[in-house]
């Protein structure tokens, strides 16, 4: 097991609308058995918005989070939070352009009824842990959902958010 749980790993997941954009890789080590975990996310793009109808828009975006180590039997868990964005709140998170913005929200279930979030007040987190049989990195992936609400009345243009994925193992 890990000596140092709660080191953290950040990553950078941007959410566009209608523009895309890459995630950079972080990684970080715990140091004692070898064991490093790294995480990636890609894009997570609405595409157009139309604010005349009244459905909602919905995306899925992904994280991938890889761990190691150099011990077989190794037991690798970890948990994944993602922040409240430019919005400063997971109540209602938004996508900027200019002085405008519209609300959209990141959730842990296709139903997107469970915020993502950093597990306080009323969000969630996900973990996620496993024992490594071989010396080799073993990668799982993470849905992100997204939604738009319909009927939002904005003007045109590129709107993005910058959300910041942690990983704490």
């Amino acid at each position: 097991m890990c000596q140092h749980q709660f080191r953290r790993l950040t990553g950078a997941l941007f959410m566009l609308m209608s523009v895309w954009c890459i995630s950079p890789p972080a990684s970080a080590s715990c140091i004692g058995l070898g064991c490093s975990c790294s995480v990636s996310a890609t894009d997570l793009a609405f595409g157009i918005y139309d604010p005349f109808s009244a459905s909602n828009s919905d995306s899925v975006g992904n994280i991938e989070v890889s761990c190691g180590a150099f011990v077989l039997g190794a037991t690798i868990s970890y948990e994944i939070r993602l922040s409240t964005g430019s919005s400063g709140t997971y109540a209602a998170r938004t996508l900027t352009s200019g002085g405008s913005s519209i609300a959209y929200n990141l959730y842990t279930d296709a139903g997107r009824s469970q915020v993502w979030g950093d597990a306080s007040g009323s969000t969630n987190s996900v973990s996620d842990g496993y024992l490594l049989s071989l010396i080799k990195n073993r990668s799982e992936d993470y849905s992100v959902y997204g939604r738009i609400p319909g009927s939002q009345n904005v003007p045109a243009g590129s709107y993005t958010d910058s959300i910041v994925v942690t990983v704490i193992f």
